[in-house]
């Protein structure tokens, strides 16, 4: 997403909004393994309120997972 950056002056130059990623490992109880995922702030508030196997269910029925 991009936008302007305002001064005090009212002068606008270009800015971009970048996605909040980073890289966080997880235990999935149900695979007994450790999985990498590079997910965003709202996706970990996602996992901590769904849990982790809904929310990778949920991402690959929306087909945001690369196996």
């Amino acid at each position: 997403m991009v936008g302007n950056n305002v001064s005090h002056s009212n002068r606008k130059t270009k800015r971009k909004f970048n996605v909040n990623l980073f890289r966080k490992k997880f235990y999935w109880v149900e695979e007994d393994c450790w999985i990498s995922l590079n997910i965003s702030a709202s996706g970990l508030r996602t996992i901590n309120k769904i849990g982790l196997d809904a929310a990778l269910k949920k991402a690959a029925a929306n087909g945001y997972l690369n196996a």
